[in-house]
């Protein structure tokens, strides 16, 4: 997996704004049997450049695995977590060459 990236500490302000713009979104992608692999973070990484949010299902058995896979997920893509509803993610990651949302302060 690529090295980890810095990531953001969103203030409580940021998170609601950021659940609000992703409550229409659909998950831009699913992770299948194999769990996250390299191939996975990397398509995230670059779907995460293009949108910086971003929805995210995964199939993972129980919650204690699904919020395991979560963090490793962030951890691996640099990205923050907005929020987990079941089996969705919403994670954000700032591009810092040309930013796409305007976080409130």
């Amino acid at each position: 997996m690529p090295d980890i990236i810095h990531r953001m500490t969103l203030k409580a302000p940021q998170k609601r704004y950021l659940r609000t713009q992703a409550h229409h979104l659909k998950a831009f992608m699913h992770s299948g049997n194999k769990g996250i692999t390299d191939a996975f973070v990397a398509e995230l990484d670059q779907v995460l450049d293009q949108h910086e949010l971003v929805k995210v299902k995964l199939s993972a058995g129980d919650r204690a695995e699904r919020s395991a896979l979560i963090e490793q997920l962030a951890k691996a893509s640099g990205a923050d977590i907005v929020q987990t509803i079941g089996h969705t993610v919403t994670l954000f990651r700032r591009n810092r060459a040309e930013p796409k949302i305007a976080l409130p302060a």
